[in-house]
């Protein structure tokens, strides 16, 4: 029964809704006024709908009754414009009624009283996606933990200077007259003739030296060809009047090689060649044929070019490009009178404010006035300040500036009202002190003794 009751009650409220908005309609169209000749569309007239299922009443005929909605003789029922029952939800962008921080020109923080139209809303419904805001930092500079992945291409580029033979280099060494006579070699006062066999391929050896009949061992590292060509050919002079020398490298860059052997993945799950290191506490990386490279400080552009230099002096033909892997992991400490303390990771730009939610918000009895921040500065020197967040977190302060951005390593500490500071005192002193030592009834009667409670 009064289920029913309400039901009707809501069943006039809504007909006598819809007769007035119809009533004004009529009016506004039917009075003669200066704008009695505007279409209903450019005045946005609003039709009577079902207030259960907001769909707009048909306008068979003016006295059309449908679902308790009534319309009255002689007016007109608009159809498809706008509905009565529809939420105020305009289309974006679109803005309301708020505070800017901008407003206070950077002259100092400004209050509820600044309030005016700002741009709110941009998306609509795709509004948690967020602005393209502009970047957290104008340029990213690697620190310790950060890890990298460093890719390597072979360039194939013409060297600046002359090629040095190295260390595993295979060459041909050829005499184009030597084969078709005798060597000269005295022994005594007579010269022997000897079969040619000057003609070879061989392998520098590590200690950078090559064998060849009758001279032995060669030093030929370090050296171009055409310099151990001309050093052979002076040397071999003594066993053919004209040697007639030729070195041809075969192979040659094996350091390349050997360094693009190291980093092949293309076998692996990462694929291509690359490796992936960490940058140490030392603020530096280790990189295979090149060592230790310091990046502390760097961007992955600065870094690029301090590798690319020295696998320019030592190994040529190969270039690299960095990429962020993974950024070192960032913390943050809340501790003090919150609901849950502890080391909280920075996953983005976080405030004070942001932080104290990541704690489970603060408790009973906490100092919101009284908010400190401590924090360690690029030199370790240590840094502290106090904030005031009570006006923020209570609503009273739209946009304040007290509300800063924490960094790696902030500790924020939310301090004791001083009535909880003397709670603890009481709890500390009589409670814990001097009532768990004597009774309660004995401290209470100390001095009464023998007297009459009359």
């Amino acid at each position: 029964m009064i289920h029913l009751r309400n039901r009707s009650r809501q069943w006039l409220a809504d007909a006598a809704f819809g007769t007035a908005i119809a009533a004004a309609i009529s009016h506004e169209t039917t009075t003669g006024g200066a704008d009695s000749t505007r279409p209903m569309a450019a005045a946005a007239p609003l039709p009577v709908v079902d207030a259960e299922s907001a769909v707009p009443l048909a306008s068979g005929s003016a006295n059309d009754v449908r679902d308790g909605a009534l319309a009255e003789p002689g007016v007109q029922v608009i159809k498809n414009d706008v509905r009565l029952c529809q939420a105020l939800s305009p289309a974006s962008p679109y803005p309301i009624w708020g505070v800017d921080s901008a407003a206070g020109n950077g002259c100092g923080e400004v209050g509820w009283d600044s309030r005016g139209m700002i741009p709110w809303e941009q998306f609509a419904q795709g509004e948690y996606i967020g602005h393209a805001r502009t970047p957290q930092v104008p340029e990213y500079r690697l620190r310790e933990a950060d890890v990298i992945t460093v890719y390597y291409r072979r360039t194939r580029e013409e060297l600046s200077r002359p090629y040095e033979l190295e260390v595993g280099d295979r060459i041909r060494v050829e005499s184009l007259t030597a084969g078709s006579g005798a060597a000269i070699k005295p022994e005594g006062n007579e010269t022997v003739a000897t079969a040619d066999s000057i003609s070879r391929e061989l392998v520098i050896q590590p200690d950078g030296t090559i064998t060849l009949p009758m001279l032995g061992q060669v030093r030929a590292t370090r050296r171009t060809v055409p310099s151990l060509r001309d050093e052979l050919e002076e040397r071999y002079k003594e066993y053919f009047h004209v040697p007639s020398i030729t070195v041809t490298p075969m192979v040659v860059n094996t350091k390349l090689e050997d360094l693009l052997n190291t980093v092949d993945s293309r076998a692996g799950v990462a694929g291509g060649l690359q490796i992936q290191v960490t940058v140490t506490p030392a603020g530096d990386i280790q990189l295979p044929g090149i060592g230790d490279v310091f990046v502390q400080s760097l961007t992955l552009a600065e870094a690029k070019q301090e590798i690319d230099a020295r696998y320019g002096a030592t190994i040529p033909g190969v270039q690299v490009t960095l990429v962020l892997a993974k950024r070192a992991q960032r913390f943050i400490y809340v501790l003090g009178e919150v609901a849950q303390p502890g080391r909280f990771e920075l996953q983005g730009p976080t405030t004070a404010m942001q932080g104290i939610a990541l704690a489970g918000g603060w408790r009973i009895g906490s100092n919101l006035r009284q908010v400190v921040v401590f924090r360690r500065g690029p030199d370790w020197r240590l840094m502290a300040t106090m904030l005031d967040l009570r006006g923020a977190l209570y609503g009273r302060r739209p946009v304040p500036a007290d509300d800063i951005w924490l960094s790696d390593s902030d500790i924020v500490l939310v301090t004791k009202s001083p009535i909880q500071q003397v709670d603890e005192v009481i709890e500390q002193v009589f409670t814990r002190g001097l009532y768990s030592v004597m009774p309660r009834e004995a401290l209470w009667n100390v001095g009464f003794v023998g007297e009459s409670s009359l």
